[in-house]
């Protein structure tokens, strides 16, 4: 499978489609069984506080996952993604109730590389904080 945008199509500035992720306890927990990452912090509220948390936080990995979700979407193949990298800057707090946390990401084209690839700079917050930074990805195109 290759990307379906075609990188003369796409200028520095391109916007790609905004989405938003909900995450639940329920998420925490069914990741924490995918990745093997049973640390408490994830998923028991007594815990995260008593070492000083607000919460229960998400996973950086899953934070990390969810944001480059805008990425694949757009190509239409996660394989484009040739490199990706963030910096935790805060964490996604989800409480226990009926609408837990919200991953807000944005993402536009920093770059045009050589070999038809680009740089691509994302946005990610929860509950009006950045929860990434420097989060960036390099995109293989058609």
């Amino acid at each position: 499978m290759t990307a379906r945008i075609q990188y003369d199509d796409v200028e520095v500035g391109t916007e790609l489609p905004a989405a938003s992720f909900p995450v639940s306890r329920a998420t925490l927990v069914r990741y924490a069984g995918a990745s093997g990452d049973f640390n408490p912090i994830h998923w028991n509220e007594k815990f995260a506080k008593e070492v000083g948390l607000p919460d229960v936080i998400a996973h950086g990995m899953f934070t990390m996952a969810e944001a480059i979700r805008v990425v694949t979407d757009w190509t239409g193949d996660p394989g484009a993604v040739v490199d990706y990298g963030v910096r935790f800057t805060k964490p996604v707090v989800v409480p226990n109730d009926d609408e837990g946390a919200l991953i807000e990401v944005t993402a536009k084209v920093a770059v045009k590389l050589d070999d038809k690839r680009v740089r691509v700079d994302l946005t990610a917050m929860s509950a009006g904080q950045k929860v990434l930074g420097m989060s960036r990805a390099v995109v293989q195109l058609a």
